[in-house]
């Protein structure tokens, strides 16, 4: 396939790079790519930021069919532009295409795509301490057809914006609370798709949690309800008896590519890592017992969130007198570093645009 360019004709002011925020604010340019039967996946290009016209009787507006993915552009000390791990954002992309019926694309060819958007663009990617440039690749079914079924027709989208840290907060302890009231996901259907079906399914709980005073949800799994699985925007991860502990992937629970490089990382240094099923009952018992010393989440968006208090019920978990732990400390600093180019690569992960 053959990518064109088509460049806009004015060009948008760029925002205060120390007001950005999250996701509020987007490129001059984004890219596209149709598919249909006949032709597959076609005509990609790469075309000024624009609304999507969609009828009324599209199916991605009824039926939820679509998947999107979430990564990020960094500017170095040396005015580079790096990726970290895209090609793991593509496949596990394609991974969720595969459980939602929406035909795989070229990985490669996206990857070329996106690297040339940012070429264009790399003046959007900000230069500020924690600040960087989010990408979004997204998929949607296009049929216009009031009928349940796969669609036929797609449109392909990626676009781009810069951003700030992604919790008010800033890296310091949020709070988090359990839900037994709710279920996101369950082993069997899509929780381990990147699909905006799964959250939905986390606004009521999210919402109720916010009203609390918590930042996000842990949610345990949906059948027995007792077993801990993820937090709504992140993957969670513990400190028990020196060890770092995280739920194993169970098939409702998103493969996070974060996730996959604080284990990689933890056991490069040569750290004790599980990946195990954990009862909530279990932190409870280690948390009584001073054998629980830290809890972060993990996820593109914040990279490390560590986390002071969750709540279950009546009960409070203050953990690390509520303060930023060492081990959340030196994965942040670790992964950041790679990801802003301060520090060496040991694993291969960061790509030049």
């Amino acid at each position: 396939m053959q990518l064109t360019l088509n460049t806009a004709t004015k060009l948008k002011a760029k925002p205060d790079q120390s007001k950005l925020g999250f996701g509020s604010f987007f490129t001059d340019h984004m890219f596209n790519m149709d598919y249909n039967l006949d032709d597959g996946w076609h005509n990609p290009r790469i075309e000024p930021y624009a609304p999507i016209q969609m009828d009324p009787a599209t199916m991605m507006l009824h039926y939820g069919q679509g998947v999107f993915e979430g990564l990020k552009a960094y500017r170095t000390a040396s005015d580079n532009i790096q990726l970290f791990r895209p090609r793991e954002n593509f496949k596990r992309m394609n991974r969720s295409n595969r459980m939602v019926c929406i035909p795989e694309f070229d990985e490669e060819f996206a990857l070329s795509a996106l690297k040339q958007l940012l070429v264009l663009e790399k003046d959007w990617v900000p230069g500020l301490p924690e600040t960087s440039l989010y990408i979004r690749p997204t998929i949607v079914a296009t049929d216009p057809f009031l009928g349940v079924r796969a669609s036929h027709t797609y449109r392909f989208f990626i676009i781009l914006s810069p951003v700030g840290a992604y919790y008010a907060e800033g890296f310091n302890p949020v709070k988090i609370w359990v839900t037994k009231d709710h279920v996101r996901a369950v082993r069997g259907g899509v929780g381990m798709a990147k699909t905006p079906a799964n959250y939905a399914a986390s606004l009521f709980a999210a919402e109720r949690a916010h009203k609390e005073g918590y930042s996000q949800v842990l949610w345990l799994d949906g059948v027995e309800q007792k077993y801990i699985e993820e937090v709504g925007s992140m993957n969670i991860f513990f400190v028990i008896d020196d060890m770092l502990v995280t739920p194993e992937l169970s098939g409702s629970i998103l493969p996070g590519i974060t996730r996959d490089s604080v284990i990689r990382l933890a056991r490069h240094w040569g750290l004790d890592v599980a990946e195990r099923r954990i009862a909530i009952d279990e932190l409870i018992d280690a948390h009584g017992s001073g054998r629980l010393t830290e809890i972060f989440g993990s996820g593109t968006a914040a990279v490390i969130s560590p986390v002071g208090e969750i709540r279950y019920g009546d009960r409070k978990l203050t953990v690390g007198d509520d303060a930023v732990g060492p081990m959340a400390r030196k994965l942040f600093d670790a992964i950041k570093n790679i990801q802003y180019g301060v520090a060496e690569d040991p694993l291969g992960w960061v790509e030049s645009v």
